[in-house]
């Protein structure tokens, strides 16, 4: 187990969204669930936190009420090898929720995600300016990243 833990703050869909994400992803399972007992101050037997793991990384969600939400200022990120890879995960996680600029979505939960091919790191950090300049112009142009246009804009002479 990691040392850090993302504790992801719900209202009430803690272990809805545990469910969903762990669906999403492979080698991810639900580790344990924690109900509200007696002293409340949820009904007793309602969900309180969720334990679960994706992929090898460890979460908490709580549901700790309508009290905060969540925002861009967080977001995970989920590098991927292939185009195929990029559009299952967006597909998935951007259904009922909302899709952003340059891979960015929130999912149905409010929860923001970075969907982002190895690639790109390579192709934005190119050693020549107008290779790079290029491939950042056609990220701007984007919500689900296309590696094959950005391949096409570094190629470009």
């Amino acid at each position: 187990m990691s040392k850090f833990t993302p504790c992801l703050w719900f209202d009430t869909a803690g272990e809805e969204a545990a469910k969903f994400y762990t669906s999403v992803f492979p080698n991810s399972r639900i580790v344990d669930v924690v109900r509200f007992g007696a002293a409340g101050p949820r009904p007793e037997g309602t969900v309180m936190t969720v334990s679960f793991e994706l992929d090898g990384q460890w979460f908490l969600a709580l549901n700790g009420g309508p009290e905060f939400t969540f925002s861009e200022a967080i977001s995970f990120q989920v590098s991927c090898a292939t185009q195929d890879e990029v559009d299952a995960y967006w597909n998935t996680l951007s259904a009922g929720g909302e899709e952003g600029q340059c891979g960015w979505l929130k999912d149905r939960f409010g929860v923001s995600w970075q969907i982002v091919p190895a690639v790109l790191p390579e192709l934005l950090g190119d050693p020549d300016p107008e290779r790079s300049a290029r491939v950042t112009r056609a990220l701007l142009t984007m919500k689900k990243i296309e590696i094959d246009v950005l391949e096409r804009a570094a190629s470009q002479v």
